[in-house]
């Protein structure tokens, strides 16, 4: 969706409507992250295939009951999530901000630096304050609910409570007070970029073609192991793309590897062992009945799900 072209039809009847247009970004959001993460669901979760299976780092799948709770988490984060991107758009109607739309009067270089800025930029931001919510308490009790999932669906991407999710969208308000950026290209790093490497790192596969053990961007397994081991005091691979972070801090998982690659090289993803593998039924989840009769989520101090 181009908020350019949104701009200049609604600018004066919604953008200048704050809570106007937080309702139409988070709808808008909304269906978006759920047919994102719903279709890739249904495509490996819902009727998994052996072939599939192989290249799933946890041999394990998640109970229909802790899918619900990601999907619960998921639609709090969402609401939160969309109120920065609002408020950045309404403050772009009234020429606060440093947004434009079209070249803006700058060089096809000058938008290539913004794009490097928003991604790099914003990728150590990512990656800071996602280390400061397992090193220090205070952070960990409000990240501590993302870490309920240690096994992760698609929809745990922005399962998390509405602090992080707040915190983790001030970008999108913040850069354009201090950068003249292309309100688009803005929109679009944020909205497919990010949540879309988002699910891909929270889908619990990895792809054949892409090896772990690379030296520069993180895949599905490093996030994985997020879940899998990092709690409070332990903040291994808490970047999301690239891994220099992690590098320079030491957040480095060390100890032995458990990724599906591995797990195939040591005889772990056999077809004997793939029929003794449980496959929840997750059409509970379209049921009225199962939303409302069971309880969200609980979760220990450590964050595993009760």
């Amino acid at each position: 969706m181009s908020l350019c072209l949104a701009q200049s039809y609604i600018g004066n009847a919604v953008g200048e409507n704050l809570f106007l247009t937080w309702l139409i970004i988070a709808i808008g959001a909304t269906v978006f992250t759920l047919l994102m993460s719903g279709l890739l669901f249904m495509a490996y979760y819902v009727n998994p295939t052996y072939e599939q299976w192989k290249y799933k780092i946890n041999p394990k799948y998640p109970s229909p009951q802790m899918v619900k709770s990601e999907i619960v988490l998921m639609l709090q984060g969402v609401v939160v999530a969309a109120f920065c991107p609002a408020l950045s758009f309404y403050l772009s109607t009234r020429n606060i901000s440093n947004t434009f739309c079209g070249d803006g009067g700058y060089s096809w270089q000058y938008h290539v630096m913004c794009f490097f800025v928003l991604w790099i930029g914003t990728d150590f931001f990512e990656w800071a304050y996602h280390y400061i919510g397992h090193a220090s308490k205070f952070f960990w009790d409000i990240h501590k609910y993302h870490h309920t999932f240690y096994n992760p669906s698609p929809f745990a991407v922005i399962a998390d409570e509405w602090v992080d999710q707040f915190v983790r969208t001030t970008p999108v308000l913040l850069i354009p007070l201090l950068l003249p950026v292309n309100l688009d290209l803005l929109w679009a790093v944020f909205s497919f970029f990010f949540y879309g490497y988002g699910v891909y790192l929270h889908w619990g596969f990895e792809f054949s073609f892409v090896n772990a053990h690379n030296p520069i961007i993180n895949t599905s397994y490093q996030h994985f192991c997020h879940h899998a081991v990092s709690i409070i005091k332990k903040p291994y691979h808490t970047g999301f793309f690239f891994k220099i972070w992690d590098q320079l801090a030491g957040s480095i998982y060390d100890k032995a590897c458990f990724c599906s690659r591995c797990a195939r090289a040591k005889g772990e993803r056999s077809i004997e062992l793939w029929e003794k593998v449980d496959k929840p039924d997750y059409s509970v989840l379209l049921s009225p009945s199962f939303w409302w009769k069971t309880p969200a989520f609980s979760i220990t101090t450590k964050g595993k799900a009760q």
